[in-house]
């Protein structure tokens, strides 16, 4: 047998490497450098340990890490899930939903037995759009609108809004931007502006002002106006959209329910694929460090089945640990005053305040940034109560109370699922658009009950169900300074009127 040397003995006993008495016997006979030894045992060491390994990992570091990785990766996950969704059938076939690079417009507002999206407003109709970007930038296209209040908030894949063309940013008159993807060089026709995407996929969620049913002929002419167009098709004939449906889209399951259900493997796995096209954020640094150790990298597929048996069962407890979490956070989400919940702080950007993000995404995907709207969530009358149907309630603003706007504010009411409750006016949100009835000295009272306060009250009336817990909504477009910062909150809902026998506990 060869003679070993210390160092070639080092490599034997310190690592056991089984190929190292063969790479040995090949450095000795071949008398190689001691580098060559060197670079050798590194490369048997190398082999023989995973990602978690290198960085001496335990199963509860693991679990930890896949943790916070779940939450991180969580509105990414979800907004791919909605877009396949929403985009995967042909325009025109149902409302709301249409092809990438389309615009798919809700004409009216939801009727008393919609039960598609919890705590849908009605004081602006919906325009779509999914812009794919990969190829080429799309030129999104808005028309005069002559004064009346609009916004294109733009989100990117991760959830963030970073773009909102719009009455209060850019103005009512009709302009043409182009979109274009992260790294995108070329020239732009003359009078269109550009705003860059941090991802190649953008979700356009706008909303334009309607002041009830007798607005909406002039509402639609707002929205034929939202156009998109290829950069490539500008100032030229249009070029009939070709689709194609992809059968392996689940298209009758939520998208909550699908990315709620998913085992890790396939959570971590389609995480993975998606940072492969959509780049994480430049300040996510440190979380991608974290991941890494659990294997985790953008640009690169996700080996589940190369890890240890411990690590994955780490990382599919953390899943559903993560989740719940997050469901347990909401109620603590936002500070609460006089039984409004005020979420305003990091909504619609939120940086690195992943758990926001995700819960944001889970709860309620799409929020606007809260200088173009914030949405107080009554969570009790002035005693902290759930309020309740069969009660009378009427919520009181001073002449100098009332809600600071530079667009226009309204209060709605749902159950407590968040679905609008048919009642005898089919009124679902009253506000400043309305014709109400203010007192002598300049305040204003609105009356929540389920009967109707009589003819004098009847215009400030706001009709509830007539038993369970309400769920209502203030709604504040183009908020002032005062709301966003906290020097405004809503006054607390008082409690008129009640039966002994429903009192709540």
């Amino acid at each position: 047998m060869l003679s070993i040397s210390p160092l070639e003995r080092f490599c034997v006993t310190k690592y056991g490497c089984s190929a190292t008495d063969k790479w040995v016997q090949e450095c000795t006979v071949k008398r190689t450098s001691l580098a060559t030894v060197l670079a050798m045992i590194l490369a048997c060491f190398s082999t023989m340990i995973s990602p978690l390994h290198a960085s001496a990992q335990t199963a509860d570091e693991a679990y930890q890490i896949a943790m916070e990785a779940y939450v991180y990766c969580y509105p990414l996950v979800m907004m791919d899930v909605t877009r396949r969704q929403l985009t995967n059938i042909e325009a025109g076939k149902m409302v709301g939903r249409g092809p990438m690079n389309t615009f798919t417009h809700i004409g009216a507002f939801p009727k008393a037995e919609f039960r598609e999206v919890v705590r849908p407003n009605f004081d602006t109709l919906y325009s779509s759009g999914w812009l794919d970007l990969t190829k080429e930038p799309m030129i999104v296209s808005v028309p005069d609108t002559g004064g009346r209040y609009y916004l294109l908030p733009m989100l990117d894949m991760w959830s963030d809004v970073f773009a909102v063309p719009g009455k209060r940013t850019s103005g009512t008159a009709a302009a043409d931007y182009a979109v274009v993807a992260p790294g995108w060089k070329g020239t732009l026709p003359n009078g269109v502006q550009m705003i860059q995407s941090p991802t190649p996929y953008v979700w356009i969620i706008g909303r334009t002002q309607t002041d009830g049913p007798s607005d909406y002929e002039a509402v639609h002419k707002v929205q034929d106006g939202f156009r998109l167009t290829p950069l490539s098709q500008w100032s030229k004939t249009p070029v009939p959209l070709v689709f194609k449906a992809d059968p392996t889209v689940d298209m009758k399951t939520p998208p909550l329910e699908q990315v709620n259900k998913m085992p890790a493997k396939a959570y971590f796995t389609y995480a993975a694929e998606l940072m492969k096209l959509h780049a994480p954020h430049a300040t996510d640094w440190s979380m991608l460090a974290r991941m890494k150790h659990i294997g985790i990298e953008p640009g690169k597929s996700f080996a589940w089945d190369s890890l240890d048996p411990d690590v994955q069962d780490a990382l599919t407890r953390a899943s559903a640990a993560a989740l719940k979490a997050m469901y347990a956070k909401i109620p603590t989400l936002a500070r609460v005053v006089d039984g409004w919940q005020m979420n305003t702080d990091t909504m619609g950007v939120y940086g690195n305040y992943y758990l926001k993000r995700a819960i944001v995404a889970m709860i309620g995907l799409g929020a606007n940034q809260p200088d173009d709207a914030i949405y107080p969530l009554n969570i009790g009358d002035a005693d902290g109560r759930p309020l309740l149907g069969q009660n009378n309630y009427v919520l009181h603003f001073s002449k100098e109370q009332l809600p600071p706007v530079d667009a226009f504010w309204s209060l709605t009411m749902y159950d407590a699922d968040g679905f609008q409750v048919a009642n005898p006016i089919n009124r679902f949100a009253i506000g400043d658009r309305d014709k109400l009835k203010f007192n002598p000295d300049g305040s204003l009272d609105l009356y929540i009950q389920h009967a109707n306060p009589g003819p004098e009250k009847e215009a400030n009336w706001l009709p509830a169900p007539a038993t369970g817990t309400l769920g209502i909504t203030l709604r504040l477009y183009a908020p002032r300074a005062a709301a966003i910062y906290g020097r405004w909150t809503p006054p607390a809902v008082q409690l008129v009127e009640s039966s002994a026998d429903v009192m709540p506990q």
